[in-house]
């Protein structure tokens, strides 16, 4: 360990943490991005802290997963992924407060808070725009911890676009993309299909349960899975100033688990997972003259989970006549539905140029949710409905002075009005920046946190957890101030950042006695085991704090370095049910220490041939965890290379990438269901391989144009 730790203090002295290679060339001057303001800014001009992950890291990375795209390349996100979801955390904060965009809107998943990231391709991504704290004022609900904008690769040229990606690694993990996309005229198409599978790996085979240790546990650290989507967008341009769109999506993931085990209270099943997920969407934008924009939309989603039954098994169903029965028998290859969650949204926004330097975003939101879970609800369905108007506006008076503010009014159905503001200056003295910030965040309880009621069994104990229809709606108070350096080669920032969320919604323990009366006794298991009652409550108040620090350096064309680090610290008050009274606690999940750092070469050797190296680590300080003990801490390194071949002028291009995860072989054994720091499944290798074509007028155009500048280096 002592000569790792030497290994990565060089390395970090080299490298000292930053927010990413994108943020450290030449051509970060001239980003723009959207997210913080919804409104266009170069980077380096941005009104509110925005992080980039862009294009030219993707590549030069290699991954195969949002989660490691993110756990990679920005230390303030933690992951630990499970069935139900990524189990993510920014800053602190888990799923349900991270808004999570593609291209701007709002992905769905399982409203309870654990999206499943794999519903994002990671080949179909041009750029990450990473926004940290309360963005409810722009963005409403769920948007406390922070936002995450997917935008994804878009076909404008004129003619034949062709992507495939293929990559194979350790477990038989495959990752398949094909992308295809067609112009012609006012007409514009692109066709995406993902492939994702994984056999899973075991760390441990040993298991805690009814107070003995097993050795033989079949339980795996990663379930095998498989998933595929495809995807489809439609643009068509009438007019020069109008844009009509229209997108499609369907997706389908499966999860087989153990089935069988020699202690019957380990957690094994004899049922499996199946994902149903599906969108619709409609929309355009309208150029008002030169001074304004008009942006409307309209999006259907649809996330259902079934469980997929492996074995006979007698659980609560219904009979052919549709009545409720306790011990209803499933035979194996059918499907039991657990949940229907279905949204939908409206949107109509606003951008004008105001006099005085001013620009004004404002625009109205609907959305409605729908739950049907006959098994996990009272009454078999519930529903909730929002609306909100917003505006925003954008004073740049003086050259060196930027004072952003916004508002949200919001009524909920069951929640009623609500109002959300936010004011964020930014001061500018040369390639200096001073950002301060203060934002209000509101989350109103999901249908799951109010209605939803299941069992969860972990080693000897069996947890019944209800939903609760006396919540409160969620608020927070964000701070943070940061001051930026950002010149032609040298990117650095410091961040502080203080959230305060009052009535934080969690899980805690209350008597048996209040489980409902009309609840089976099926749900109460066998009685072999403890049965824990859990309910959806508010908590006083949770604070997370911190600082991001970032740096990065480009000594030249080919050579560039990086990391980011991130310090966080958190307090909660958590219902006491033995003693009657709130204890503070650290957020389970939490870290003091998290961070990341690479080294990128490039250099093209012939006119044919050009190679690329990325060399990474990243690492986390122990992980705390009120039950079931603390996550060990963990370093992990990894490199990636790069072949590319072919000439740029020319239509078509190859790429080969090779790579190890995972150099030093690292494995958390702790014992089954105890915290993991990480699931990393050791050294692995991987393989990809590449073919892009292009066929037409307008990328002949590009490539002529490319020639002339330095602005995409080799």
């Amino acid at each position: 360990m002592n000569a790792r730790k030497i290994v990565l203090l060089v390395f970090l002295a080299s490298a000292f943490v930053v927010r990413g290679f994108a943020q450290n060339s030449v051509d970060t001057l001239r980003e723009v991005v959207i997210t913080g303001t919804g409104t266009e800014h170069l980077l380096k001009n941005a009104p509110v802290q925005t992080e980039v992950i862009s294009r030219r890291v993707l590549d030069s990375f290699g991954a195969k997963s949002m989660e490691e795209i993110l756990g990679s390349l920005t230390a303030s996100f933690a992951f630990n992924e499970g069935d139900m979801g990524s189990q993510m955390q920014l800053n602190g904060l888990g799923n349900s407060y991270i808004l999570i965009l593609i291209d701007g809107k709002r992905i769905h998943g399982d409203v309870g808070g654990e999206n499943d990231l794999s519903l994002i391709d990671p080949h179909n991504i041009d750029h990450i725009e990473i926004v940290k704290g309360a963005q409810s004022a722009l963005y409403g609900s769920d948007a406390i911890a922070g936002v995450i904008n997917i935008i994804t690769k878009k076909h404008h040229d004129e003619g034949l676009y062709l992507e495939n990606v293929t990559r194979y690694g350790s477990y038989n993990d495959l990752r398949q993309h094909n992308g295809i996309g067609v112009t012609s005229g006012k007409w514009s198409s692109m066709t995406n299909f993902q492939l994702q599978h994984s056999d899973g790996w075991q760390n441990t085979a040993e298991e805690y349960t009814e107070a003995m240790v097993v050795n033989d546990s079949r339980n795996k650290t990663v379930n095998k899975f498989t998933n595929w989507q495809i995807a489809e967008r439609l643009t068509y341009q009438p007019v020069r100033n109008v844009d009509l769109y229209a997108d499609g999506m369907y997706y389908t993931k499966g999860i087989y688990r153990p089935q069988n085990g020699r202690y019957p209270s380990c957690d094994v099943y004899t049922y499996d997972l199946m994902y149903r997920n599906a969108s619709a969407s409609v929309g355009g934008k309208w150029k008002v003259n030169t001074s304004g924009v008009v942006t409307f939309d309209v999006d259907w989603n649809k996330h259902a989970y079934y469980y997929m039954y492996t074995a006979t098994t007698l659980t609560d169903g219904y009979d052919p006549n549709g009545n409720f029965t306790n011990y209803f028998p499933y035979f194996a290859g059918q499907k039991n539905l657990q949940s229907d969650q279905q949204r939908l949204m409206a949107n109509l926004k606003g951008v004008f140029q105001l006099p005085y330097k001013n620009q004004l975003s404002a625009g109205l939101e609907y959305r409605y949710d729908y739950l049907n879970a006959p098994m996990r609800t009272a009454t078999g369905t519930a529903d909730d409905w929002t609306c909100a108007l917003y505006a925003q506006d954008e004073f740049d008076w003086v050259k060196w002075f930027n004072l952003t503010t916004g508002l949200r009014i919001i009524e909920n159905g069951g929640f009623g009005f609500h109002v959300t503001p936010k004011v964020s200056t930014m001061f500018s003295l040369g390639d200096f920046r001073l950002r301060l910030g203060w934002s209000q965040g509101f989350k109103s309880p999901d249908t799951k946190q109010l209605h939803y009621r299941y069992l969860h069994t972990m080693g000897s104990s069996t947890f019944f957890n209800m939903g609760n229809t006396s919540l409160d709606a969620q608020t927070s108070n964000y701070w943070s101030a940061g001051l930026e350096y950002r010149g032609e080669r040298l990117t650095i920032s410091a961040t502080g950042y203080l959230n305060v969320l009052d009535n934080m919604i969690t899980l805690v323990n209350v008597p048996v006695s209040e489980i409902p009366k009309d609840v089976t006794t099926s749900y109460l298991g066998d009685g072999s085991g403890e049965v824990v009652a859990r309910q959806y409550r508010n908590m006083e108040d949770t604070k997370t704090y911190g600082v991001d620090v970032n740096v990065g350096y480009k000594i030249n064309r080919e050579f560039s370095l990086g990391g980011n680090y991130n310090y966080l610290d958190t307090e909660a008050h958590v219902y006491n049910s033995d003693h009657n009274r709130l204890d503070k606690v650290t957020i389970d999940g939490m870290a003091h220490h998290k961070w990341n750092a690479y080294v990128v070469w490039s250099h093209r050797f012939v006119p044919v041939y050009k190679l690329g190296l990325n060399l990474s680590t990243r690492g986390s300080s122990e992980r705390f965890y009120q039950n079931n003990g603390n996550g060990k801490p963990f370093q992990i390194w990894r490199i990636n290379t790069t072949h590319d071949f072919g000439r740029e002028e020319k239509n078509t291009s190859y790429r080969v990438e090779m790579g190890m995860d995972n150099i030093l072989g690292y494995v958390d054994r702790t014992i089954h269901p105890h915290h993991l720091g990480t699931t990393n499944a050791g050294r692995t290798v991987y393989a990809t391989f590449s073919i892009k074509f292009r066929q037409g007028k307008r990328f002949i155009n590009l490539i002529s144009t490319k020639k002339q500048t330095d602005y995409d280096e080799d």
